[in-house]
């Protein structure tokens, strides 16, 4: 008899010691959080869904946790041969890339109630908007001197700086980012692609002798700043002026010039970005977070995702170098098993794929709580949408009323109160830059 509180006292410790390392795995990002009992629910749901959802649809891949509930491996199979090496050090790519899921699950949600394009009232709203950060999108604008001369530089961004946002979030409902892997030109996803409501391209990607491959809409194309000097060309692309060409660098003079003498008849703006660190980076990943900005739900086609890379080629010119492929196909898995895009690719080009274990949108949104919390987020755990404002400002103009947006999209406006929401770019607390009415 005398053993059964020994055994007792044992089963308690032991259920202490569970206790405290499932804790511990989620604390080590700061000590001074305080997570209840749903917010560990929640992650632990969050872990587990994710896991089984990388391992049913990775084509190999597997989602590793430990202790702690953000920080993420995904391991590719011991035999997978790394064709990429750091051109620097020489060393293969890795066969293990690590995520933090907290920090991807918080920042995708903000981009998703956020507009991603710049305009003068973010610039205006912004504490010391023009002096300290409107010349760093003006090529060379170290030399305009803070843009003390404040008409100099309104007059260099003047031609891709609207007043306010011209799109909106949840403005389209299906939408198609396509990417430029020659994996584009092992299926026929050209019809495809087309039933999409708006469709997103890459720089100089070609449409023309690919159609059957790619599609034959476009909606907005995405430019880094080698495409952007050559905007003439990449507005021959599609028809005359119907593409949106979102810039995601700064305006150049070559770019200013070509817009006002060629002319340049499509939409030209820069894009606002939001911070997500060394995990993503490349024009697709900010093609991504551009249609995400917009959309209700985003498909991706022509990413290099499948199994048995050899080089990474596109499918209208040569191959290049460059390219982190397994840090990239790890990365949009996550995204996928976050619920945020879906693949399309030759090994997954089914078109009603269903992704299987796939965390439901309940999971992802308590988990969004707890992780904003253990981030520190501006806001965090709040039920207010504009709880994540770290600057608020009066809008400076009444809007028009919006007519011709559907129905998902004037709900969401009334769910922020017709507030605009930005991202503050490298903000520590990735609070937002809010304009209210």
């Amino acid at each position: 008899m005398r053993l059964l509180p020994f055994g007792l006292l044992l089963v308690l410790a032991s259920g202490l010691s569970i206790i405290l390392i499932y804790i511990t795995g989620i604390s080590n990002t700061d000590p001074s959080v305080h997570l209840s009992g749903q917010d560990l629910e929640a992650l632990q749901a969050l872990q587990s869904s994710f896991q089984q959802c990388v391992n049913a649809n990775g084509l190999g891949l597997q989602a590793i946790f430990q202790q702690d509930y953000c920080q993420v491996a995904m391991k590719f199979p011991d035999d997978t041969v790394s064709k990429w090496s750091d051109p620097k050090t020489k060393e293969p790519e890795g066969l293990s890339h690590e995520f933090n899921i907290c920090e991807a699950v918080a920042t995708w949600e903000q981009v998703r109630n956020s507009t991603t394009v710049l305009t003068k009232e973010y610039i205006d709203a912004l504490p010391n908007g023009w002096e300290d950060y409107a010349w760093r999108r003006i090529n060379k604008g170290i030399q305009l001197n803070n843009c003390q001369n404040k008409s100099l530089c309104m007059e260099k961004l003047s031609l891709v700086l609207p007043l306010t946002p011209p799109y909106y979030p949840k403005q389209y409902h299906r939408c198609a980012v396509v990417g430029n892997s020659a994996d584009l030109l092992k299926t026929k996803f050209g019809k495809e692609i087309d039933s999409f409501d708006a469709v997103f391209r890459q720089n100089g990607a070609p449409i023309q002798n690919y159609s059957e491959y790619v599609g034959s809409k476009s909606t907005f194309r995405l430019l880094n700043r080698g495409s952007a000097k050559a905007l003439d060309k990449v507005a021959e692309l599609y028809d005359a002026g119907k593409e949106a060409l979102i810039v995601k660098t700064t305006i150049h003079d070559i770019m200013s010039k070509m817009i006002r003498e060629v002319p340049i008849l499509n939409p030209v703006y820069l894009m606002l970005g939001t911070s997500f660190g060394s995990s993503a980076k490349g024009t697709g990943l900010k093609a991504l977070e551009f249609a995400l900005s917009v959309c209700d739900t985003v498909d991706i086609y022509g990413f290099t995702v499948d199994p048995g890379y050899e080089e990474w080629t596109r499918y209208f010119s040569e191959s290049r170098g460059g390219h982190t492929p397994l840090h990239g196909r790890a990365y949009y898995q996550m995204m996928e098993c976050l619920g945020l895009i879906k693949i399309h690719s030759p090994l997954r080009a089914e078109p009603n794929r269903a992704v299987k274990w796939l965390p439901s949108s309940s999971i992802v949104s308590a988990a969004r709580v707890a992780a904003e919390k253990i981030l520190a987020r501006v806001g965090a755990g709040s039920s207010d949408p504009l709880g994540q404002c770290s600057i608020v400002k009066k809008q400076q103009v009444n809007r028009k009323p919006l007519k011709g947006l559907r129905k998902a999209a004037l709900e969401h406006q009334r769910y922020v109160k017709g507030a605009t929401m930005y991202p503050l770019e490298h903000n520590i607390g990735h609070g937002l830059l809010c304009t209210v009415p």
